[in-house]
């Protein structure tokens, strides 16, 4: 039986990837989608794409061409998504929160040659982009009322939290904070009645991947132990995020949940 839904869900990183795939399966879930992206008029037309789809479904869509990271970007967004929710008690109808954010710097943490090893400030922007961008979202939205009962906060991590990959010191570091937050959300969200969790997919072809040293070999590796003989897609991830957004499912908190089809428990 397909789940269906009410509300609105936030999706930070709605453009490419897991957040695509997340803005539609929310809509066809029967949910408003309002969508955070940073994309360039050469990558505009993929957020383009992923509104008119919203908006194939039935549901209404916002989205904001910004920097999620930005205190006062955050701070317009909200404001102007209250606005456009008035009908509906403004950001008290914001129900799920998706964090898929991934933008950071890809460099090791040590190097024989000066210049190419992570700087300070690179460290500091993918902390404060993949990981702690969370919390101040979470942050205002409970503020306004948002994300209370069967509320959902979801967050994407990956295996770098727990393993060392080629260049991926700093967006692993990222990945092992987001993670802490997401515990810690568990708890302090529970009396506001919303749950938290971290969401670990196998390896997927999304343009992240791309981007990171050596995903050629993390695919080829992948397909040979995959007890499925292939990769985890973003609609997989997507089916079961929605599963997760069941008001059946509120005791199911504070967990890094692996969407991977067996790939992990393959060794």
């Amino acid at each position: 039986m397909a789940i269906t839904l009410d509300g609105v869900a936030l999706v930070l990183g709605v453009s490419s990837g897991m957040g695509a795939a997340l803005a539609r399966a929310f809509a066809r879930a029967g949910m408003d989608v309002a969508g955070v992206h940073l994309d360039r008029r050469s990558t505009q037309p993929l957020a383009d794409t992923v509104r008119a789809d919203v908006e194939a479904c039935g549901r209404r869509a916002w989205f904001f061409n910004v920097n999620a990271a930005d205190d006062g970007k955050r701070q317009s967004v909200l404001a102007e998504l209250d606005g456009h929710l008035a009908d509906r008690g403004g950001l008290s109808a914001v129900r799920v929160l998706v964090h898929s954010l991934a933008f950071g710097s890809l460099k090791p943490v040590v190097s024989a040659t000066k210049g190419d090893a992570l700087t300070r400030l690179q460290v500091e922007m993918t902390l404060d982009v993949m990981a702690s961008s969370l919390v101040y979202w979470t942050q205002d939205l409970v503020a306004a009322g948002a994300l209370r009962t069967h509320g959902r906060v979801f967050a994407m991590t990956s295996e770098g939290a727990s393993r060392a990959l080629p260049s991926y010191g700093a967006v692993g570091a990222a990945k092992a904070a987001l993670e802490a937050y997401v515990r810690q959300l568990a708890v302090e969200g529970a009396p506001f009645g919303f749950t938290a969790n971290a969401v670990c997919a196998g390896v997927t072809r999304t343009p992240a991947l791309d981007k990171i040293p050596g995903s050629a070999v993390l695919v080829e590796r992948a397909l040979a132990k995959h007890p499925r003989g292939r990769l985890t897609t973003p609609d997989d991830v997507a089916a079961s995020v929605i599963a997760l957004s069941d008001p059946a499912t509120d005791w199911l908190t504070g967990n890094v949940v692996r969407v991977d089809g067996g790939e992990g428990a393959a060794g």
